[in-house]
């Protein structure tokens, strides 16, 4: 007649180890990216969606090198003995300096890292601008 009653026993599987596994992992790979590379250059890419104003403050200064290695700082000659100190006076009471370089693609990659030492010197945030890389020029 079947007067028993059946009992089902549903089987689960506790989540709870796994997620603290997973957390620890997280929490390893985490400390291990920060320790991979701990003298990389930090480098500030523009970003070309942004559309805010920069504030009166924040007006980079730019610095242009051309294949012939003549030094513009917004528009005006300088040459490069001189280049410091012109850029310390751009730069002014800035408390977060911008400049941002317009360099020659054919120029070598020594004068590039020599810009970027005044900057750093200058404690300045450095921004290389480019072309889209569409263009053809």
């Amino acid at each position: 007649m079947g007067l028993r009653k059946k009992m089902h026993r549903e089987a689960e599987v506790s989540t709870d180890s796994l997620n603290d596994i997973m957390f620890f992992l997280l929490l390893f790979f985490l400390i291990l990216s920060t320790m991979l590379s701990p003298n990389a250059m930090k480098v500030i890419l523009s970003s070309s969606k942004a559309n805010k104003p920069i504030d009166n403050n924040k007006k980079p200064v730019h610095l242009a090198v051309t294949k012939e290695r003549k030094y513009f700082v917004n528009s005006k000659e300088v040459d490069f003995g001189n280049l410091e100190t012109l850029l310390l006076e751009n730069i002014g009471d800035k408390t977060e300096p911008v400049i941002v370089l317009h360099i020659d693609k054919d120029l070598v990659y020594q004068d590039f890292i020599d810009v970027m030492q005044i900057g750093d010197r200058l404690k300045c945030k450095m921004v290389c601008a480019t072309a889209p890389s569409n263009s053809q020029q």
